[in-house]
């Protein structure tokens, strides 16, 4: 057992030295400032899911009758989702860490049963693939017992199931994978999961939006209470691990002690029989999975399509980047699976404004429609920052290692970085007046707010995109196995923050005079002299800072870069 024990935490040091070694290194001032801002702004978030979600529980325990049972729905709700994306997270970390990553042959070489370096991966999947749904369901979880009161066996409760349930997602993941890399080669295999599970979650997100959810909320929308209390009550299926899991959080928080721990028990049993399964599986197949993903590849489809004539205005090497980039952009499937979400929450982006109850607002329909025509601008730009931080702020860091041959080329890194700007700007560019021109008519939207928001958004899409691709070149991360990881670095962070800056500017310096020149055309009257010269100020503004927007980071990005040394 000792002998066991210590040669999964020889493999397990790798991972243990890469969390112990920035503590006791000496860090310069910049890495230790990225710390301290990273963490703060971990702390304001944790906080403010931690305050909302107090506030909105004690409002609902207020409410006589139904208050308890909205908490408790809300809760159930809640862990069902957790669970659900543990699952998936799970299985593409497992498919990563199990058969992807890059040191497996050399730890596959050492004499070690495959059991063994399972296990150890298995332990680096689970973790990683759990801490941040666990960290932020936890405020949540904190919250419901400080309303209701509870002692300390309620927080022990929720930190035992919280564990329990990770670990069962992750032996159940561990599983899948281990079965269907045994049949289908990991490389493809990560193609299918993503697409299976996109395609999924897009069928049960469009149904359940289309089903419109509001009206649970809405007494109104049922004949009568009872069934409404009904509809609320509908039990959870028993034997999924998070039902146990609510089942045990759910006796805690009324004190029922030898119930909670009677579902604890029942999560822990089944966690540990999935476990014992995927040691023996793991045993027979784990090492025969992985020797098939050392094969080549071969391709079933040839791009004879991607070829660019249109091209031959431009000097040979740009041409020749340009090409290799759109190229990539086509054979990675994992973008198109990107795009088919993006498709899906751009018609539920579209359909929720179809939805909207204006009638029922006791402000006039002309006004609330206009008004949200114009703060739709900004949700829009705040979409297109979420999607440029998926696709264009990556592009620098999904070169790798073979960046160092786009330095030695004889394309300078300003081409290369414009070239990247310009093959997300025109789709994004497309994809972000479609989304405003068709809001805006679903609004039925005054012409003057729907040609400044056509505008507006013609001028701040360059500017956004422009900031992800200036800041994903000067915080670059070659080593990354995955590179659209990179957006949750400190520069994702400073690329968000300063896109949401650059939104809320214009939205402020448009919003005074577009107030003014909408009065003024309701009470059919010319604008006054001050009025013209405001907005005359206010709108040359917002092109001044649209075009600082996209020059200074593409400079920014170009000198983090040029510094980099192989």
């Amino acid at each position: 057992m000792n002998e066991f024990l210590k040669e999964i935490l020889i493999l397990l040091r790798p991972k243990l030295l890469s969390f112990k070694n920035p503590l006791i290194s000496k860090n310069s001032k910049k890495d230790i400032y990225r710390t301290l801002f990273l963490t703060t702004a971990g702390v304001i978030f944790w906080s403010s899911i931690f305050i909302i979600s107090l506030r909105t529980l004690k409002y609902f325990r207020r409410i006589e009758g139904l208050g308890d049972i909205l908490i408790l729905k809300i809760l159930s709700m809640l862990i069902l989702i957790s669970f659900s994306f543990l699952i998936f997270s799970s299985i593409l970390t497992s498919l990563s860490r199990f058969y992807l990553s890059r040191d497996l042959p050399l730890i596959h070489s050492m004499p070690l049963s495959s059991y063994k370096i399972f296990i150890a991966r298995w332990i680096e999947s689970a973790i990683d693939s759990s801490w941040m749904v666990i960290l932020y369901i936890l405020p949540v979880l904190i919250a419901c017992g400080i309303v209701y009161k509870t002692g300390s066996f309620f927080y022990l409760t929720i930190t035992f199931n919280l564990v329990s349930l990770s670990l069962i997602c992750a032996g159940i993941s561990s599983l899948i994978v281990m079965i269907l890399v045994f049949i289908v080669p990991a490389n493809r295999m990560k193609n299918i999961i993503v697409a299976l599970g996109l395609a999924v979650f897009l069928i049960l997100f469009l149904a359940l939006r289309f089903l419109k959810p509001e009206q649970l909320v809405d007494p109104e929308a049922f004949a009568t209470v009872v069934v409404y209390l009904n509809a609320l009550k509908a039990p959870s299926l028993p034997f999924l691990p998070s039902t146990w899991v609510y089942d045990s959080i759910n006796e805690a928080l009324f004190g029922s002690v030898k119930a909670s721990l009677f579902h604890l028990g029942l999560s822990l049993s089944f966690f540990s029989i999935i476990m014992i399964i995927n040691v023996i599986i793991a045993d027979l197949i784990y090492f025969n999975g992985f020797s098939k993903t050392q094969t080549v590849s071969f391709k079933i489809y040839k791009y004879k399509f991607l070829q660019f004539p249109f091209l031959k205005f431009l000097p040979g090497p740009t041409r020749a980047f340009l090409a290799k980039e759109i190229k990539i952009f086509f054979r990675d499937q994992t973008q198109w699976s990107q795009l088919l979400l993006i498709g899906a929450l751009i018609i539920i982006y579209i359909y929720n404004f179809n939805a909207l109850p204006l009638e029922k607002s006791p402000i006039k329909t002309i006004y609330l429609q206009n008004l949200l025509s114009f703060l739709n601008m900004g949700l829009c730009m705040f979409v297109l920052t979420a999607i440029t931080g998926r696709f264009a702020y990556p592009a620098v860091s999904s070169e790798k290692e073979a960046f160092w041959l786009v330095k030695a080329s004889p394309v300078k890194i300003r081409t290369v970085l414009w070239i990247k700007f310009f093959i997300y700007f025109f789709p994004l560019l497309v994809l972000s007046e479609i989304l405003i021109v068709a809001t805006n008519i679903i609004l039925k939207a005054d012409t003057f707010i729907m040609l400044l928001s056509v505008i507006t958004v013609f001028l701040m899409v360059p500017g956004i995109v422009a900031i992800g691709i200036g800041f994903g070149a000067a915080y670059p991360d070659f080593k990354c196995e995955n590179p659209e990881q990179s957006v949750t670095s400190f520069g994702g962070l400073l690329f968000m923050m300063i896109c949401a800056g650059f939104i809320a500017a214009v939205i402020i310096l448009e919003a005074g005079p577009v107030y003014h020149i909408f009065m003024a055309s309701m009470h059919n009257r010319s604008l006054r002299f001050y009025e013209l010269t405001w907005a005359a100020v206010s709108f040359s503004a917002v092109v001044v800072i649209s075009i600082c927007a996209v020059f200074l980071p593409m400079k920014f990005g170009e000198k983090g870069l040029s510094q980099i040394v192989p």
